[in-house]
């Protein structure tokens, strides 16, 4: 029987966007969707607008991140990338899977990414 993260990870290699939840700041625990990319174990996600942006931040003080593809969900821990090489990397990844364009358009500062270890 196949555990809830194959059935995520299943999904991530079908979707486009994910829901991820963070804990932190007056909301206490929000939601919101990202784009994301899944290479092996490993998956990557780009603040849109780097180090400012909130869920970002919370995850800095709380590093506890839920992800929900469509209704199967698991809770995994992030780590900030922050080294320039290793943005850069995460960058490029974005623009591949969802067009230069797109990314330059919703993204506004490329000064850090998360990557979440599925594993």
């Amino acid at each position: 029987m196949p555990t809830s993260k194959d059935s995520l990870k299943e999904r991530l290699t079908r979707y486009r966007q994910i829901k991820i939840s963070v804990i932190g700041g007056e909301i206490g625990q929000y939601n919101l969707p990202v784009w994301f990319v899944l290479e092996g174990e490993k998956l990557y996600l780009l603040p849109v607008q780097g180090s400012d942006t909130q869920w970002y931040q919370n995850v800095l003080k709380n590093p506890s991140l839920r992800i929900d593809a469509r209704g199967v969900e698991a809770e995994f821990r992030a780590s900030p990338v922050t080294a320039a090489e290793g943005v850069k990397s995460v960058v490029e990844k974005l623009r591949e899977k969802y067009g230069a364009k797109d990314v330059k358009k919703y993204y506004s500062k490329f000064d850090v990414a998360v990557v979440v270890a599925l594993s």
